[in-house]
């Protein structure tokens, strides 16, 4: 496998709102196959940039050559420092150094890992905890799931109804209204300055390889998570690379590397 591979593309749930005409959906039967999965982890969906830490550099959305962008500075940092630790190990996640669509309140760290690869295989979530941990990382905000979708799943009844339902479940609220609230991290989009979180990401909590699963997907496609994203997420003309601004961390004393060391990062 390539050390360099980009990330596989993401399927939005049928029931998603925030889409665009590149976007793509999960297949009929897409819910069954994940109620047979073992287990289920739930976690917030972060409005960053995809950034992987792999050994030959940090790369953005696309792995052609690592990323040079300057709402990535921080995060170049922290990869010269631990790229010979990295081996075939590589660390995906939201860099939220540059503010998009959602300003960040309770930002502890300008990286949330959300999956950790290695030789081809996408390690556990314990795994990826346990990395991240390591590497001094928090992982995107988890949300428990009190009611697990393998004894909530019905024959018969509609996925896509069965899914918002599951959601309300484990959230206390449908899913379209949770999005309106500042989610984990204190979200609030800059223009209307309403509270607002992106949406969910639910994936195998156990280990597997992007198209190992039961769904027919396309070889570039992820069978094994999908996610549900508000509507109307991008909401500006301009692309965020144009408009962006440096995100604010809670405590610059408390969080190690993203500390005082990068307080005054422009």
């Amino acid at each position: 496998m390539n050390e360099s591979q980009k990330y596989c593309r993401s399927l939005h749930a049928p029931i998603s709102l925030g889409t665009t005409s590149d976007d793509r959906f999960m297949p009929p039967g897409y819910l069954k196959a994940f109620a047979d999965m073992y287990s289920l982890v739930l976690t917030e969906k972060l409005d960053g940039e995809n950034n992987a830490f792999t050994k030959p550099g940090l790369f953005a959305r696309s792995h052609t050559a690592p990323t040079v962008s300057p709402w990535t500075k921080p995060l170049r940092e922290r990869w010269d420092l631990i790229k010979n630790d990295l081996g075939d190990l590589e660390i995906f996640g939201e860099g939220m150094y540059g503010t998009h669509s959602i300003k960040y309140s309770k930002l502890e760290s300008y990286y949330y890992v959300f999956g950790v690869r290695e030789k081809g295989l996408w390690l556990s979530w314990e795994e990826v905890k346990f990395y991240a941990s390591m590497f001094d990382f928090p992982t995107v905000p988890e949300i428990e799931i009190k009611t697990p979708l393998k004894s909530f799943y019905k024959e018969g009844v509609d996925e896509n109804k069965l899914l918002e339902e599951w959601f309300r479940a484990n959230l206390g609220a449908y899913w379209v209204d949770s999005v309106e609230t500042p989610g984990l991290l204190g979200g609030i989009d800059p223009v209307s300055g309403k509270p607002c979180s992106e949406g969910f990401v639910v994936r195998n909590s156990n280990s597997y390889r992007a198209n190992d699963g039961v769904i027919p997907v396309a070889d570039n496609e992820f069978n094994n998570l999908f996610k549900v994203v508000r509507g109307k997420h991008v909401k500006t003309d301009k692309h965020w690379t144009k408009t962006w601004e440096p995100a604010t961390l809670i405590d610059y004393n408390k969080y190690g590397w993203y500390g005082y060391e990068f307080l005054n990062l422009k």
